[in-house]
């Protein structure tokens, strides 16, 4: 086995197999596996899929998995420890890997599975990992900023690829239907922008006036777009706050709002407490 780190917030593991020893099992948080070599078959939470080369899975917070091998298998596991989400450590471009983790987390759309549908995907992703694995290797000048713009670009491939995936995936969607799944992608990956969510912006964009995209949302999802991106954000802060040492206002700032007053009143609206309080007792019932 080789182990490569990078401040062990992100962590290389290569394992080589003739028979997968190890029990069904989770992680605490993401990892993405590589598949180099092999065939067999890859159980996620209790879902059989058969695995070849090249194939790449995602396993979230919380799956369990385990491999059954046929061929002999030699796998890749990029690893993001608890210490990616540290405000103590100074890691490249952290921000951008935070923020491609959490569409993933709250991407209510993923699927199981092989996780690349597109295969000049697959290609890019994979010549990446190839640099990632010769970066480790070599250390050579600015090779920790290589490495960190490399992932966040293999983040951002495969959410594309996730959300075009479920896209796809019901085949009888509507037009229309195609329309919404667009807007609420785009307010997925831009809530870190508040110009980018505002209704002029997105009106402009999808070429709707502001007044029909409105109701024609409202229609669609039973909320306004305010409503929608402020629930979303909140879940972001939350998830920060149980997953994350930023402080009240960093995650103020990180996520948009003028100041740690305006974000503490808009989530106690929604947890009926202020986030402070909400980390108190995470920390009380640990």
């Amino acid at each position: 086995m080789n182990r490569y780190t990078l401040h062990e917030t992100f962590v290389v593991h290569q394992y080589s197999f003739d028979k997968w020893e190890a029990e069904p099992h989770n992680h605490n948080y993401f990892e993405i596996i590589f598949v180099e070599k092999g065939s067999g078959y890859h159980t996620i939470n209790g879902i059989r899929f058969r695995y070849r080369k090249n194939d790449i899975f995602l396993l979230a917070p919380e799956d369990t998995h385990h491999f059954e091998i046929e061929k002999h298998s030699g796998f890749t596991h990029f690893k993001f420890t608890e210490l990616l989400f540290s405000s103590k450590v100074n890691l490249p471009d952290r921000k951008y890997w935070l923020q491609r983790i959490e569409q993933l987390l709250h991407h209510p759309n993923i699927i199981p599975g092989d996780v690349i549908s597109h295969e000049d995907d697959r290609s890019i992703i994979w010549d990446i990992h190839n640099v990632v694995m010769e970066e480790f290797k070599n250390e050579k000048i600015y090779y920790q900023e290589i490495i960190s713009n490399a992932i966040s670009t293999i983040l951002s491939i495969i959410v594309r690829n996730i959300s075009d995936k479920y896209s796809s995936h019901n085949r009888n969607v509507s037009i229309n239907d195609s329309r919404i799944d667009q807007i609420l992608g785009h307010i997925r990956q831009n809530v870190y922008d508040n110009d980018l969510t505002k209704i002029s912006y997105m009106a402009n964009k999808f070429n709707m006036s502001q007044s029909s995209i409105s109701s024609y949302f409202k229609k669609a999802t039973g909320e306004s777009i305010h409503q929608y991106v402020t629930k979303y954000k909140m879940k972001l802060v939350e998830y920060r706050l149980q997953n994350t040492e930023f402080t009240i206002a960093e995650i103020a700032y990180q996520l948009g709002y003028t100041d740690e007053s305006h974000l503490t009143k808009t989530f106690k609206k929604y947890f009926s407490m202020s986030p402070k309080q909400y980390r108190k007792d995470l920390a009380v019932n640990k």
